[in-house]
């Protein structure tokens, strides 16, 4: 049976020009640069996707470039009751061919597990060997991974591979580093007490896992990783929130930390090296404590706290964005935009005009310098991507006439940003390029 072709789910060519502005509408007619224009593409993933499908913290996009670009997107599809949901991979072939890879378990059967909104959904990324790597519904519980054992295999459980068997696992977010190696970062332990942050290293060549360090972790504090990114000399550069333990929904002192794999050295934006696991106290904290701000577990606080980050790199230079609730925003989460100068980090307002969701993405574009995605509160179009042409960010629909209330954003390796759009409430997962 011939596989479904992006043209026969996304849409006419008079569709998708109603998808988009007329003047992006005008310029894929003329066949103009897209990234000049910053049209964006729409298509709709031709799978059904489970409203669960919704977190801040995953990496559920991936991409690669072979004889084209490919994209994976890990989401989760409806499963056998309303309650529950089975973990799959769209795949985008370069000649816009879509194929559906569901992850099956150890029975032969596609995994199945319960929702778990804000927890229970995939990551995914590809090695230097072609092999896919997904990790998937864990909320404090053991491992739930699975990869092919080829390219073009079935992805299959391979939970029992990794370290740290037993383990309560929580918020895996894993990416792919220039020699092929993968690095995941995810919340290790479900202790009342203290939860740290734990990196883990795929070795491409040799086909296994292994614990690299446990990070960052201190009494009665919970890790919160939210992205890691690997630059061109192997370096891994990681994000992640503080908590008080056991969990809540409201974190603080988003802060970041470097890796040298080469010498099994931390440091911090300035280089200077650190002991892990670090603590609040030694932390490099993008996001220090403002006015009003408290340590709570309370999930209905309503005082300062951060709220997801996502990480990109100009080099080897991090640039952040994030969502911080002040005590003067009105109760809003705003979207700033974080970078290192010196032994300080520079903030900028990025949006400031209303409620927005707990997802972002961030990419690195020569031109526009950063490129900051974040979602509204409410609206027709939602998606928003904000640029920074000269002293002031001014933003931009990201997704015309879709209604996505999530996103994730990935680079590819041809200067395209690729979006991962859940629209949670037509149970429906859109791929967006600009």
């Amino acid at each position: 049976m011939r596989r479904p072709t992006a043209r026969a789910y996304a849409a006419s060519a008079a569709a998708l020009a109603a998808l988009l502005t007329p003047g992006q509408a005008a310029a894929q007619a003329t066949g103009t640069d897209r990234a000049a224009t910053a049209a964006t593409v729409i298509e709709k993933v031709p799978y059904a996707m489970d409203s669960s499908n919704q977190a801040a913290w995953w990496t559920p996009a991936a991409t690669y470039k072979g004889r084209g670009q490919y994209t994976y997107f890990a989401f989760n599809e409806p499963g056998s009751t309303a309650a529950t949901h089975r973990p799959a991979i769209a795949r985008r072939d370069p000649d816009g061919v879509w194929s559906r890879l569901p992850l099956l378990a150890t029975n032969g059967q596609q995994a199945e597990f319960p929702d778990d909104n804000g927890h229970n959904q995939p990551s995914v990324a590809r090695d230097g060997s072609g092999r896919l790597h997904v990790f998937t519904s864990m909320h404090a519980n053991p491992w739930r991974y699975f990869r092919t054992d080829a390219p073009g295999g079935d992805v299959t459980d391979h939970s029992a591979e990794l370290p740290d068997q037993g383990e309560a696992i929580t918020y895996p977010v894993v990416t792919t580093a220039p020699n092929g190696d993968l690095y995941l970062a995810a919340r290790v332990g479900a202790g009342s007490d203290q939860r740290p942050g734990k990196l883990y290293r795929w070795d491409n060549a040799a086909s296994r896992w292994s614990v690299v360090a446990t990070f960052a972790g201190a009494l009665n504090r919970s890790v919160y990783p939210d992205d890691l990114a690997v630059d061109a000399a192997g370096r891994v550069h990681l994000l992640y929130e503080w908590a008080k333990a056991p969990a809540t929904a409201f974190r603080h002192q988003l802060s970041y930390l470097r890796y040298d794999p080469s010498t099994g050295a931390f440091a911090d934006s300035t280089g200077a090296a650190v002991t892990t696991p670090v603590t609040p106290a030694t932390s490099d904290v993008i996001q220090e404590l403002t006015t009003g701000e408290e340590w709570s577990i309370d999930n209905a606080y309503t005082g300062p706290a951060v709220q997801s980050a996502k990480l990109t790199l100009d080099g080897a230079a991090p640039k952040v964005a994030y969502r911080y609730r002040s005590a003067d925003s009105g109760g809003n989460f705003r979207v700033y935009y974080a970078y290192p100068s010196g032994s300080d980090w520079i903030h900028q307002t990025v949006y400031a005009g209303g409620p927005t969701t707990a997802a972002l993405g961030i990419t690195w574009d020569e031109t526009d310098a950063g490129r900051v995605y974040y979602v509204t509160g409410s609206g027709t179009d939602r998606v928003f991507a904000a640029t920074r042409p000269g002293t002031t960010w001014t933003s931009q629909s990201a997704a015309p006439g879709v209604s996505a209330d999530r996103l994730a954003v990935r680079r590819d390796s041809d200067g395209n940003d690729v979006l991962y759009l859940p629209d949670t409430a037509h149970n429906s997962l859109y791929y967006g390029l600009r």
